[in-house]
């Protein structure tokens, strides 16, 4: 078997009422002041992890909330996913990973309480916002404004949610778990771009949801002007630095979104955030800020299965968060946040009830100090030097790492210092169990060319791509027929907006190029011959993922803006000719990657038939392992394309896309699909060509298969498609 685990190395005033209770509690009442959320008559320092409900599977949700609630977190925070609950209007899909009641609910059976972020929208890296694409089409529509028609649809699809939740019981104020709601998502950031029709959403959209009457507080982040009663909150990595504060006295400071490491997209790397860093800010934020309301983004980040990650969003999510992307535990991370919370919550009394006090021990060296009654004490010690500092603090010489926080529990015991691990240490390990040597196994379909005679819809103008696609699909085919008088080279150059092209020319690619997150805008520029007579260009344009933020998003375009040809040194303007469209690939449309209708086209043998055309689908099949842990596939000799277990798919992949040390974003693309039996058989289906002389690899979770596919001599065409299915 093939073991993916960790192996660990020890080192060593006044308050607003809202009826509710959380967890297994009473119900009796949450309240605030301006030091924290008071929950059945006590002030709670609360320490939150976000875990999106679509980016695990059910089956993982008790163990990932299991694992969270040891590691001291006392909440689960989640998004709404409205173009997941609502991909068509009234069209409701709460079934699977999309059951966000069964949830909640697993948060309740396990003790904790909840945020739900409601929004509806979202961001979080996630396809248009969380936006489902039929708003887009409704007349008038401007999205985040105060615009009529945009107002209705979020006011009928944010009561559907608070209704489903009133209906089981989930508010606090009802003896459920959710002790927050968050309406709107960092609408500050682009506020000023709506103008007048700016300031008059955010009151509208606060005084919506305080209308539904949840019986819990709301929240903004990162909206400083966030109307009375709705809390004003704080996303990011310093938030014990750059938060403001809330905008009244009356309201505990919080930070709905601390980032244990940051998004990643196609061609860039892996941000890393130490252990030693959040720790930090989050001491900070607790004692400079007088914070009582912590949230982790991720926790657990999971897996942007199918198409759901936004525009250049690599598939894992978050994968350095505390929990990784198959739910094992990071260390140190996991374990040196869970001491930070053990020590924070043994001076919590003093935190919440002392009288906070600053005293300064050195240039920059500081000291928070909440002192109460009885006796009750707590103090931050605080070195922001890049260097070792020694201080004397109530007459007792401390010695503090660089940048870091010593916690006192009674202003003179040091339980824990945000620098000092103390925690486990740990590298995620995969061994080989099981190799396939032979391609005889496979089968591979070649999508055809789309050429203007196989279209049904046609325009003398070049369409905008989405409008087209309704988001039904990444691909966009624009064909047209193209008349010359004689054999001759030519140009031809496309401008496009994204995010990925080829350029076929009489059935032949003769071209391809992609733009990258920080730009989309990009021509392409294909050298060919042209015949005497007719002459059929096809281009076909590739989305990954549709934009997930900014004003507008309504206005946003994408795909081919101008197309020019040149030849016998002329110039001529192709952009007003008749170009035919079509949208998907045929494999989609017929859905091959399935088991049922795989065999509504004709595969081929792999071998003997290979071809360095992209376009090619991929099976094969085989025994799954024994045990319930999830599945991984290695990748790494695929190029462009989307991958299918059972007919579902688990997302992109792009392994050609390198980032800047010559690597892949991404390799490993998680399977987490119950049911995995080493009676079971697995399909797979792809349409990429495979690199000589190399091995890509199935790969499961505590238990992996790989298969390798050597000396296979595909000639490999840089951005070539994929698209590549196991069903089992």
């Amino acid at each position: 078997m093939m073991w993916l685990k960790y192996f660990a190395y020890l080192s060593c005033a006044s308050a607003l009422l809202f009826a509710a209770a959380g967890g297994d509690d009473n119900a009796s009442g949450v309240t605030y002041n301006g030091r924290s959320l008071i929950i059945n008559g006590h002030s709670k320092i609360l320490f939150s992890g976000s875990i999106h409900y679509p980016r695990s599977t059910p089956e993982m949700w008790p163990s990932l909330i299991n694992k969270a609630k040891d590691g001291g977190i006392d909440v689960i925070q989640t998004y709404v996913f409205w173009n997941l609950h609502e991909p068509q209007p009234e069209q409701y899909d709460f079934s699977g990973r999309h059951d966000l009641v069964g949830f909640i609910k697993e948060v309740q059976a396990q003790g904790l309480y909840a945020t739900l972020r409601i929004g509806p929208f979202i961001e979080a890296e996630w396809n248009y916002g969380g936006f489902p694409f039929w708003l887009h089409d409704i007349p008038g529509i401007v999205y985040r404004s105060d615009n009529k028609p945009f107002k209705e649809q979020m006011e009928k699809f944010t009561t559907k949610i608070v209704n489903l939740m009133k209906s089981e019981n989930l508010y606090a104020s009802q003896g459920g778990p959710i002790i927050l709601s968050q309406i709107e998502n960092e609408y500050q950031n682009v506020e000023k771009a709506f103008g007048d029709r700016g300031p008059p959403y955010v009151t509208w959209a606060a005084n919506m949801a305080v209308g539904l009457q949840t019986g819990v507080p709301w929240v903004m982040c990162k909206q400083d002007d966030a109307p009375d009663p709705v809390i004003n909150t704080c996303n990011g990595m310093r938030c014990g630095e750059t938060f403001a504060g809330p905008n009244s006295p009356n309201k505990p400071s919080i930070w709905t979104e601390n980032w244990t490491s940051f998004l990643q997209t196609y061609g860039n790397g892996t941000y890393m955030r130490s252990a030693q860093d959040i720790a930090y800010h989050v001491a900070l934020f607790i004692a400079n800020k007088k914070g009582s309301y912590v949230n982790y983004y991720m926790y657990h980040g999971g897996t942007n299965f199918g198409r759901t990650g936004s525009a250049f969003t690599i598939t894992s999510y978050y994968d350095q968060a505390p929990l990784d992307e198959y739910g094992l535990i990071r260390e140190p991370k996991y374990s040196h946040l869970k001491d930070l919370h053990a020590a924070v919550k043994l001076c919590s009394d003093s935190i919440l009830s002392g009288s906070p006090s600053n005293l300064t021990l050195g240039p920059q060296q500081q000291a928070y100090i909440f002192s109460g009654p009885v006796e009750q004490c707590a103090a931050f010690l605080v070195n922001n030097e890049k260097a070792e500092s020694t201080v004397v603090f109530q007459n007792i010489s401390y010695t503090l790492p660089r940048n870091s926080i010593s916690i006192l529990q009674d202003c003179n015991t040091e339980i824990f210092n945000t620098a000092k691990i103390n925690a486990q240490f740990g590298t995620r390990s995969m061994q080989i169990a099981e190799k396939f040597d032979s391609a005889d196994g496979w089968k591979q379909y070649k999508e055809g060319i789309v050429n203007l005679d196989d279209t049904s819809v046609a325009a003398n103008t070049l369409l905008e791509h989405t409008n087209m696609t309704k988001d039904s699909s990444d691909y966009l085919w624009y064909s047209l027929k193209f008349q010359h008088n004689s054999d001759s080279e030519a140009v031809l150059n496309v401008n496009t907006l994204g995010h990925v092209l080829y350029v076929f020319v009489n059935g032949e690619l003769t071209g391809s190029s992609h733009g990258r997150k920080e730009n989309t805008d990009y021509t392409l520029q294909s050298n060919f011959s042209l015949n005497n007579g007719f002459n059929n260009i096809s281009l076909l344009s590739v989305m990954v993922g549709l934009q997930d933020s900014g004003a507008f998003l309504e206005r946003k375009v994408a795909g081919p803006q101008s197309v020019t040809i040149e030849s016998d040194q002329k110039v001529q303007n192709l952009s007003s000719n008749l170009w035919g469209y079509q949208v998907g690939l045929l494999g989609e449309k017929l859905k091959i990657y399935t088991s049922d209708r795989s065999s509504q086209v004709q595969w081929s043998s792999l071998m003997g038939n290979l071809t360095s055309q992209p376009l090619i689908w991929y099976k094969t099949s085989f025994d799954a392992p024994a045990g319930d842990d999830p599945v991984a596939l290695n990748l790494g000799t695929m190029g462009k394309g989307e991958a299918w277990v059972n007919g579902k798919s688990i997302g992109r992949y792009w392994v050609t896309f390198l980032t800047a040390a010559g690597k892949p974003s991404q390799t490993w693309y998680s399977i987490l699909f119950p049911g995995l039996t080493a009676q079971q058989k697995m399909n797979l289906d792809g349409d990429k060509t495979l690199l000589p002389d190399n091995a890509w690899r199935i790969v499961c979770n505590s238990r992996h298969i790989t298969a390798q596919h050597k000396y296979i001599p595909f000639v490999t065409i840089p951005y070539q498609l994929s698209q590549f299915t196991i069903s089992f």
